[in-house]
């Protein structure tokens, strides 16, 4: 079972755009952001979704913090292609941060490549 935590401004949005994919396999929940870094890092949680309202880092914060830059990624304002993910994941990102206005666009793609790769 792979467990997506969702911070931020737009977590709840988030959470329900990935509830309604219906992924085998993919549990959501939301999170505080520093919640989400203690069950990231002790394994309790596989990924982390972010939202603030420029994309720019404030959705991480926290996270790139207690996790290392390394773990991390924000898309900013703009949408991730799904090789864009892929490669990222392939990397060991597990932290993903985005813009609230691009939910509905950033989040399925996202999504579905971390069921993807964890499958």
């Amino acid at each position: 079972m792979i467990q997506i935590l969702t911070g931020g401004v737009g977590k709840a949005e988030v959470a329900r755009t990935v509830e309604q994919l219906a992924l085998d396999g993919v549990e959501i929940a939301l999170s505080s952001d520093m919640d989400a870094a203690m069950k990231l890092r002790a394994g309790q949680a596989s990924y982390f979704l972010g939202t603030c309202h420029t994309g720019a880092g404030a959705s991480l914060g926290v996270l790139v913090g207690l996790m290392g830059k390394a773990a991390c990624h924000t898309f900013g304002r703009s949408v991730p292609t799904e090789a864009e993910v892929k490669a990222l994941l392939a990397e060991g990102t597990k932290v993903f941060g985005f813009a609230i206005d691009q939910i509905d666009t950033a989040t399925p793609v996202i999504a579905r490549a971390i069921a993807a790769h964890a499958g």
